[in-house]
């Protein structure tokens, strides 16, 4: 079994997706044994009826991946009533988690709305996770240019909310050093595979984060499936690191 920690539904803004209609990627996920995947929806980055995008996220899971997908809720805090958004995907949604998109809706994690979006989090008992980026930067559309996220004020955010599980996505790509040291040194802070690269890159990962911090997430379907589950292949991990960056790691954190 694995738990992919990092998937999206409906259309990517600027072109089309192979397996971007949910019944084919609900397909894909089953024949490569993928028993549940966080999903948030594109349709967060920059569509602005927030609410109607985490309504038809949450039916679009119940409909074509019942017990498999587990809708994760949108908020921009640039918008004005946010916190309504939040409510909603807790109590209305039954949404276990949020997915940020900081740097498509123009804030930063040091704002002070980040901060009260914490602390509402916390007091819900609701995960977060933060995109870092969506795509390289020499590919995007020349009209949205869009920079990774700074996340030099996360470890205090973490420090005011302790019990608070969040989640790094897209990361590996630019994560490097002391940066994902200092990230890392709250074990309730995660950061899963889909954008790390190299061969026997989560052998080299392990030497710097905690195989109980690493989740299995594959970008899917911006990335093909089969990337993340070949990075498995190419690792010699053992069967008890394997399982537990695949299953354990996410199941602890996310399932309740």
């Amino acid at each position: 079994m694995i738990f992919d920690s990092n998937l999206y539904l409906s259309r990517w803004p600027f072109r089309r997706l192979p397996n971007d209609e949910t019944p084919q990627l609900v397909k894909k996920l089953k024949q490569n044994q993928i028993s549940k995947a966080l999903a948030g929806s594109f349709d967060g980055l920059l569509h602005k009826d927030i609410r109607a995008v985490n309504q038809r996220l949450a039916e679009e899971c119940q409909s074509s991946g019942p017990g498999l997908l587990i809708p994760v809720g949108s908020v921009n805090l640039s918008l004005p009533g946010w916190e309504a958004d939040v409510v909603a995907c807790h109590e209305e949604f039954h949404m276990p988690g949020l997915r940020l998109h900081p740097n498509y809706h123009g804030y930063q994690l040091s704002d002070s709305k980040v901060k009260k979006l914490f602390a509402l989090a916390a007091e819900r008992d609701m995960f977060i996770q933060i995109a870092m980026r969506m795509e390289d930067d020499r590919t995007q559309h020349p009209l949205v240019k869009v920079p990774d996220v700074n996340f030099e004020a996360l470890p205090e955010l973490m420090k005011q909310h302790p019990a608070i599980q969040v989640t790094i996505l897209n990361g590996l790509k630019t994560l490097r050093g002391a940066n994902i040291t200092r990230l890392t040194e709250n074990p309730n802070l995660t950061i899963e595979i889909a954008m790390l690269e190299g061969v026997g890159g989560i052998e080299k990962l392990i030497k710097q984060v905690p195989y109980q911090q690493i989740l299995f997430g594959s970008y899917f379907p911006f990335f093909y499936l089969e990337s993340s589950l070949n990075k498995l292949k190419e690792s010699d991990l053992g069967m008890k690191i394997e399982k537990q960056i695949t299953w354990e790691n996410a199941q602890k954190r996310f399932l309740k």
